[in-house]
């Protein structure tokens, strides 16, 4: 494996270093990837199209509607061991997939939805004070096709909303 993946570069919130990234056969052990959303959101996506993936590629994934965006933090033999802590489940659900590495495309409607979020967060808490909600919501994520965005409060619950 080459130095992208054996990085010892923290360059991400949750980063996990890749200690058996030097162990033979540990890259290919698997065809399961971790991704990296905005913030700490992480999830473990199926690459069945054998799409060549390292650490710090970004990809467009399965999402319900449509798909999302994010980046590969783990590959290989690790990836399993994260699975298995995290207590993600692959029998008996349907496995979301990784479609392909993202096209210029994809990250232009990203930054076009991240540059929305910031905006949508203010004006969701004031929507929340005229309503006299007791809500606290500490972040705001839209999905890269614009069409449904989540409401992150403070708390570790999470609450989505469609903008239909």
């Amino acid at each position: 494996m080459n130095s992208k993946g054996c990085s010892k570069k923290q360059d991400t919130k949750l980063n996990t270093y890749d200690w058996l990234c030097d162990v033979p056969d540990a890259a290919n052990a698997t065809d399961y990837v971790e991704v990296q959303f905005k913030n700490t959101r992480k999830g473990y996506y199926l690459n069945n199209t054998k799409i060549p993936l390292e650490k710090g590629d970004v990809v467009a994934v399965e999402a319900s509607p449509g798909h999302d965006i994010g980046t590969v933090t783990l590959t290989g033999k690790l990836v399993l061991l994260q699975m298995k802590k995290n207590n993600a489940r692959t029998e008996g659900t349907e496995v979301k997939k990784v479609y392909r590495k993202a096209k210029p495309n994809d990250i232009e409607k990203f930054e076009e939805a991240k540059a929305k979020e910031h905006a949508t967060m203010i004006r969701s808490r004031q929507i929340a004070t005229e309503l006299g909600l007791n809500m606290k919501i500490g972040d705001v994520e839209y999905q890269p096709v614009r069409s449904k965005w989540r409401r992150l409060p403070k708390p570790s619950r999470s609450v989505f909303f469609n903008a239909a």
